[in-house]
């Protein structure tokens, strides 16, 4: 295969992958317009459409299909065994994409952006943001970080975090208005702020338990969201009552005072953050040395050296 063909090819995978020539040809670094002659160039070649175009959305026709689905292995396994060659020659190197919630990009990966680079310069790091519970096989992920209760199956898992409480909270201006809920019955009467799940477009029905009692409420109030931020805004600024996992907002609003919890007793825990990759794929070592990042465990044999 002659190198533009190559070219032409790895092209046209990531309008599919991306379902846009925007997007596909910022990630190659070209221009719109030069990435939409590499596919025309690519559809001359072969006779054949590939790609049907709107001004709103890609899609591929039969033929692309059945081009991708041959062709997508291949450059995997290509670019697997690039990253391969270079960490031979003690360089870990290539693009890694890891699809992840808000709530562990913020907590988690944001945080460690700068030791990931200065450890692993040669490493492109691709975040795709998304609380839609994707396929990270489908979206052409390397890896995935979900609440465990939400791991796809066939997966590798590696905990990140420990099980997470879900709180019940408002602000102390709310309570003072409206009074405190001494039981979940009682939350009926309350303003709460609900939570849409992306993806679905569900609201979550509260879960709350107390020793082997469980229950699921759906409950009425101002504000529905679907983006972890807005909704503990939306309780500071005394909209209602929120049930959320005790992300480090939420914690230090609780700290600081600026909300309180309520019905403490009936909060369970749930498993925590896991990032998860395919079982049948070999780990590349930039998730390995991403994993070590998120853990520390790279900066704990350095404090070991250091002491030792």
């Amino acid at each position: 295969m002659r190198g533009s063909e190559f070219a032409e090819l790895k092209a046209f995978a990531a309008v599919v992958q991306r379902a846009s020539f925007v997007r596909a040809a910022d990630h190659l670094g070209l221009s719109a317009s030069a990435l939409s002659q590499t596919i025309r160039q690519l559809e001359t070649r072969l006779g054949v459409r590939l790609l049907n175009r709107t001004t709103r959305s890609v899609a591929t026709t039969e033929a692309g299909a059945r081009l991708y689905q041959r062709i997508a292995p291949m450059l995997e396994e290509f670019d697997s065994a690039l990253a391969e060659a270079v960490s031979s020659a003690g360089r870990t190197a290539g693009t890694l994409r890891i699809n992840t919630p808000g709530l562990a990009a913020k907590k988690l990966i944001i945080p460690k952006l700068g030791r990931f680079h200065r450890d692993n310069p040669d490493v492109v790091l691709d975040l795709v943001i998304d609380d839609g519970l994707s396929d990270i096989v489908a979206t052409h992920c390397d890896a995935g970080i979900r609440i465990g209760e939400r791991l796809e199956k066939d997966m590798i898992a590696i905990r990140l975090t420990p099980d997470m409480e879900m709180m019940a909270v408002a602000s102390p201006e709310y309570l003072a208005k409206h009074g405190t809920p001494k039981s979940p019955s009682d939350l009926h009467q309350h303003a709460c702020i609900n939570w849409r799940f992306p993806g679905s477009g569900h609201i979550y029905r509260w879960e709350l338990e107390k020793g082997r009692k469980k229950l699921e409420l759906s409950v009425q109030g101002p504000l529905i969201a679907n983006w972890q931020d807005v909704v503990v805004e939306g309780a500071l600024q005394g909209l209602g009552i929120l049930y959320a996992y005790n992300d480090d907002g939420i914690v230090e609003a609780l700290e600081e005072g600026r909300l309180k919890r309520i019905l403490v007793d009936w909060s369970p825990t749930f498993p925590g953050l896991f990032l998860y990759y395919p079982s049948r794929r070999h780990i590349q070592p930039a998730l390995r040395a991403f994993i070590d990042c998120l853990l520390d465990q790279k900066e704990s044999r350095r404090t070991r050296a250091a002491t030792g």
